[in-house]
């Protein structure tokens, strides 16, 4: 059995006044392309399908135009789940008509999917909470996939029984994805998990969340699962949330985050974007090719050294959207940002690195350091204005604005 793996898609997304509706569809196109030429079964697209709650119509309309075509007109499944971008309500809304097309949406980690069979040969053999098992139309072979949607503190608390502490969340994920696996996933079928969580394995150093990527640990979000508190039965974790693919443990079968499809934000930059294929055999060891997405502009960050540099730079890499750091001695003219501008059309932010500031006066010295991060800024506006750091309540505020 072939399955595609895919996740944290984030359309609707703009990098700052940057659309990215254009490289979005050549994306998603890619990856049909990609469904149909390795001729793959199943199609698990593990969260962020949306960058917000209330993604712009466009947006909405790319979206079931891909499903459509990947679900090649019902005879191939798609099973999408919500991450912490996407509302869980608006995913599983159009479930009922989506069913008919071969679509499967859960929204909650207690979703269950009403049972159905299409003319194709796709049907629900077995479903409950968090739980589904599908009859696909060109093996004969059972997929099995416990399903995680993003849950944060409150969604776990009323479909898990979750109370506070961190070990208990894992306990309580442990016990719910074990008792669904020996129940139903034995060597006779493939057995996956799709989450939308926070997944490391024990003792491995924690990986960084994407820049402008909405916080799912600590802030009012999911503490870190273990690797290790996955089913033995599992062969395949198809992980969303963090934009770089990757695999983070071989050992408690694979478990693979696919990465999003396009560089979001500078912290992406020159980062390459896969879409993964994955060749799963009942009781057999799983292989995954990892196939490079090659439509989406690079994300480039660079430092130059004065005007001439910058603009001879730019004129040499005209397809990507660009971070400028230029290092002058003194601020920006209006004329020399023109000059810019005219070169190349995809300068998302220039960053001034002024070598004399302690020559400069009045409003220069006011200049704000942009290649601060967020909170760098806050705490800096703070002091400026209260004359003192901002205490850790008032940062703990700060940090669950940003994440909402």
């Amino acid at each position: 059995m072939k399955i595609l793996h895919t996740s944290d898609w984030h359309l609707g997304k703009r990098l700052d006044d940057f659309s990215r509706l254009e490289e979005q569809k050549a994306i998603m196109q890619e990856i049909g392309t990609i469904a149909d030429t390795e001729k793959v079964d199943a199609i698990l697209i593990a969260g962020d399908l949306f960058d917000t709650f209330n993604p712009p119509t466009e947006a909405i309309d790319l979206f079931y135009r891909t499903l459509k075509q990947l679900t090649n007109n019902g005879q191939r499944p798609v099973i999408a789940i919500a991450g912490n971008h996407d509302s869980p309500d608006r995913i599983e809304a159009p479930d009922p008509l989506a069913r008919e097309c071969g679509i499967i949406f859960a929204g909650y980690p207690n979703s269950k999917v009403e049972p159905f069979e299409l003319e194709s040969g796709v049907k629900v053999l077995h479903s409950e909470e968090g739980f589904l098992e599908l009859q696909l139309p060109n093996t004969k072979i059972p997929l099995r996939i416990l399903l995680t949607p993003y849950a944060n503190e409150f969604r776990l608390k009323t479909s898990l029984g979750l109370e506070n502490s961190e070990e208990e969340l894992r306990e309580v994920l442990q016990s719910s994805w074990n008792n669904l696996a020996d129940k139903y996933c034995d060597s006779k079928g493939v057995n996956i998990l799709l989450s939308h969580l926070f997944v490391v394995r024990k003792g491995d150093k924690m990986p960084v969340e994407p820049d402008d990527e909405k916080p799912i640990l600590h802030v009012g979000g999911a503490q870190a699962v273990h690797t290790e508190n996955i089913p033995k039965q599992i062969q395949y974790t198809a992980l969303g949330h963090l934009h770089r693919m990757h695999c983070v443990d071989n050992q408690f079968g694979l478990v693979y985050y696919s990465g999003s499809p396009l560089s979001y934000s500078f912290a992406e930059a020159n980062q390459r974007k896969y879409a993964l294929i994955v060749d799963i055999e009942p009781g057999h060891f799983t292989s995954v090719q990892e196939i490079e997405l090659t439509k989406g502009k690079r994300l480039l960050r660079k430092r130059t050294e004065g005007i001439e540099e910058a603009i001879q730079w730019l004129s040499e890499n005209q397809d990507a959207l660009v971070e400028l750091t230029l290092v002058t001695e003194t601020f920006l003219t209006a004329k020399e940002r023109r000059e810019l501008t005219a070169v190349h059309q995809g300068i998302v932010s220039v960053i001034p690195e002024v070598t004399n500031k302690q020559e400069l006066s009045g409003e220069a010295k006011k200049q704000i350091d942009l290649s601060k991060s967020m909170e760098e800024l806050f705490i800096d506006y703070f002091k400026h204005e209260k004359g003192q750091e901002p205490n850790e309540e008032l940062m703990k505020m700060f940090n669950e604005m940003m994440a909402e």
